[in-house]
């Protein structure tokens, strides 16, 4: 039996349940701001059921799902794959440079 939804859908983080059960990330390492489109969440909800809150969520392209980002010019480490010399994939850290504050 089908249980009674009220689905929503958000386009982006500006819609108005985008943030509904998305709490804010805790600072780690040494990122400086919050980020600006996600407000400190590094996701928001893509599709949500008002009445389970159920939802399919997305991950934040300013900050990389981390919530906050880089003011200066540190390096900020990502997960990224590389292939090995044998072919194979493999899990290495990739650092950007974020040269530009928060919007």
């Amino acid at each position: 039996m089908p249980h009674a939804s009220d689905i929503v859908l958000c386009t982006g983080p500006d819609s108005p349940h985008a943030f509904d059960n998305v709490p804010v990330l805790p600072r780690h390492g040494t990122l400086d701001a919050l980020c600006p489109v996600c407000q400190g969440r590094g996701q928001w909800n893509a599709e949500l059921d008002l009445v389970s809150f159920r939802c399919k969520r997305t991950i934040c392209d300013r900050c990389q799902g981390a919530g906050w980002i880089e003011t200066g010019s540190d390096p900020v480490g990502r997960p990224d794959t590389v292939r090995t010399a044998g072919g194979h994939p493999q899990w290495v850290v990739a650092f950007d440079r974020q040269t530009t504050g928060p919007d």
